[in-house]
């Protein structure tokens, strides 16, 4: 799957990665790699993530996520975009098992090679979404319709 992206320098944030040979609406592009963790472990490692504004930590379901800090892959890299070519979702195990839960991230268009492909990462915060934490977790993706900050509405 990765021989057809490649991770560079982003004009969006830090690392990108970018297509290197065309990509086809619906395809799947990378699996999202990592550490196997459950909530609590990921808290008791990093902290409140909140006051980061940063991380490598992609929720799985109620009882784990995946830690790219460790073990990960290129899919780490992908930015968020408010106008994303790809989307990540989730393939849950077929036999109930939450350890086997995957994420994939799959084309949501035709993307041409120089591209940088980019997912929304739909972060919801519980708390009040203040000045500071749209600051702190601030969008630069340049998108026509960007919403200036990576937090997504409470549902």
């Amino acid at each position: 799957m990765s021989a057809r992206i490649q991770q560079r320098r982003s004009r969006i944030h830090g690392n990108g990665v970018f297509a290197i040979a065309p990509i086809q609406a619906g395809e799947n592009v990378i699996e999202y790699k990592g550490l196997l963790r459950t909530h609590e472990e990921a808290d008791a490692l990093y902290g409140d993530s909140i006051d980061s504004g940063h991380t490598f930590l992609f929720t799985l379901n109620e009882h784990f996520l995946i830690d790219a800090n460790v073990r990960g892959n290129v899919a780490r890299w992908l930015n968020h975009s408010c106008e994303p070519n790809c989307q990540a979702f989730l393939i849950e195990s077929g036999k109930g098992n939450p350890r086997r839960d995957r994420v994939v991230i799959e084309a949501l268009r035709d993307i041409a090679p120089g591209e940088e492909l980019t997912y929304n990462y739909g972060i919801r915060l519980s708390v009040p979404h203040t000045p500071k934490l749209k600051k702190l977790w601030a969008c630069l993706c340049g998108a026509n319709a960007c919403s200036g900050t990576l937090l997504q509405p409470k549902r």
